[in-house]
C-alpha cells in the first residue's frame, strides 16, 4: 500500500486492539489443525477465514486429499456440535431439516431436528445431493434457518457449513446451482501434495495407526469464537484498498482493465462477491496479526472468493480456460494502487 493510503490509514478511526490471549488461542487451533493435515496450509488458512466470517466453504478436490479429515479435526477443537451429512442422489430434505413425527402419548406433533441443528456442518460430496436437497440446504446457508412443515426455526448461531465434491466423478451427481454457489464464501480447490508432503503424510498415518492421533491443543468454546468475529470483522479497510476490491471485481462486468479476459466472462461476479472478498480479507489480516487489511490480503483470496461467482463463455471453455484463470489475469492486470 502507498504512503498516501498509510497516512489516510493513521488519520482515520483506528481498529479496537486485537486481544492478544484470544488471538493466541486461534492461532494454537491453527497450529493443531496443521499439524494434522499436512501440506494443507492454505486449506486450514481457509477454514479459519470461514470461522472467523461465519462464511460456508466448497471444498474440492479428488478423494483422498484429506477433505473429509479437515473438517473433523476443525470440530475437535471447538466446543460447539457436528454434524456430518453423506450427500446420495436419494437423499430427501427431511433428512437435512428434520421433521414432524406423531406422539401418540401426547396426541401432538413433535419436530424431530436434523443434523442442520448443528454449529459445524460438513456436507460430503455435496455435488450428489438432488436439487430438493440443495433448496434446502440453501435456505440454510442464506438465512441461518430452515423452514418445515410451515414453521420457520434458527439454526445455531454460530453456524458455518462446509461442503466437499470430487472434481473427478460425474455419474449421479447434480451441478450446484448459481445461486447455492454464490452462497459459499470461498471456494477451495485442494491439489496433489508435492513428494516430501506426502513422505511425512506416511509418517502421520504410519503414527496414527500404531497409536492414538494426536488431541487438538486447544478447544474453542462458543463465546470465543463469537468474540474473535467481532474482532476479526472490526479490522479496518481503509477507502483506498475499498476502491481496489471495488475496481477488481468490476472488472468482471466491465472493459476498463482487461476487454481481453472480459470477453471471456458470460456472467461477472456480482456485489456479494465484492463483500465476501472484503470480510475474507479481513479475517486473513486478524490470522497475520494485523488490525488493518493490505493489498495482498486480496490477492491472495481473490481466486477462492470470485472464481465460483464467476461464468465463462462456451468459447472460453471449449479453449480450456478457467474462471480461477481468469481471476488470477484480473488481479494481475488490476493495480492496487
Amino acid at each position: 500500500m502507498s504512503g498516501a493510503a498509510l497516512a489516510e490509514r493513521q488519520t482515520s478511526p483506528s481498529a479496537p486492539p486485537i486481544d492478544a490471549a484470544l488471538r493466541a488461542r486461534i492461532l494454537a487451533l491453527r497450529d493443531g489443525l496443521e499439524q494434522g493435515l499436512i501440506g494443507c496450509t492454505g486449506l486450514v488458512e481457509r477454514l479459519l477465514i470461514g470461522l472467523l466470517t461465519g462464511g460456508h466453504l466448497l471444498i474440492e478436490g479428488a478423494p483422498g486429499l484429506a477433505k473429509t479429515r479437515a473438517v473433523k479435526r476443525l470440530a475437535e477443537g471447538l466446543d460447539g456440535s457436528f454434524a456430518r451429512i453423506q450427500c446420495t442422489p436419494d437423499l430427501m430434505p427431511a433428512d437435512l431439516t428434520g421433521t414432524t413425527v406423531w406422539r401418540q402419548d401426547s396426541g401432538a406433533f413433535e419436530f424431530l431436528p436434523g443434523p442442520l441443528f448443528h454449529s459445524l456442518v460438513l456436507v460430503d460430496e455435496v455435488n450428489r445431493a438432488p436439487p430438493k436437497v440443495q433448496s434446502a440446504l440453501l435456505e440454510a446457508m442464506a438465512e441461518s434457518q430452515i423452514t418445515v412443515a410451515g414453521t420457520t426455526r434458527p439454526l445455531p448461531d454460530p453456524f458455518m457449513v462446509v461442503a466437499t465434491q470430487n472434481p473427478i466423478e460425474h455419474a449421479g451427481t447434480f451441478p450446484l446451482p448459481e445461486a447455492q454457489l454464490d452462497r459459499f464464501l470461498l471456494h477451495v480447490v485442494v491439489e496433489m501434495p508435492d513428494e516430501a508432503s506426502e513422505r511425512r503424510i506416511l509418517d502421520l498415518v504410519e503414527g496414527e495407526l500404531n497409536h492414538h492421533a494426536d488431541a487438538m491443543p486447544v478447544r474453542l468454546s462458543i463465546a470465543e469464537v463469537r468474540a474473535a468475529r467481532e474482532a476479526a470483522l472490526a479490522v479496518y479497510v481503509a477507502p483506498a484498498l475499498k476502491d481496489y476490491l471495488v475496481r477488481l471485481v468490476a472488472a468482471t462486468r466491465t472493459d476498463a482493465a482487461a476487454p481481453d479476459l472480459r470477453a471471456s466472462i458470460e456472467h461477472p461476479a456480482s456485489p456479494r462477491g465484492t463483500l465476501a472478498l472484503m470480510v475474507a480479507a479481513k479475517a486473513r489480516a486478524y490470522l497475520h496479526g494485523r488490525d488493518h487489511a493490505l493489498p495482498e490480503d486480496v490477492t491472495a483470496l481473490a481466486a477462492d472468493a470470485l472464481s465460483h461467482r464467476i461464468g465463462l463463455t462456451w468459447r472460453a471453455a471449449a479453449e480450456g480456460r478457467t474462471a480461477r484463470g481468469l481471476v488470477g489475469g484480473l488481479v494481475e492486470r488490476v493495480r492496487a494502487l
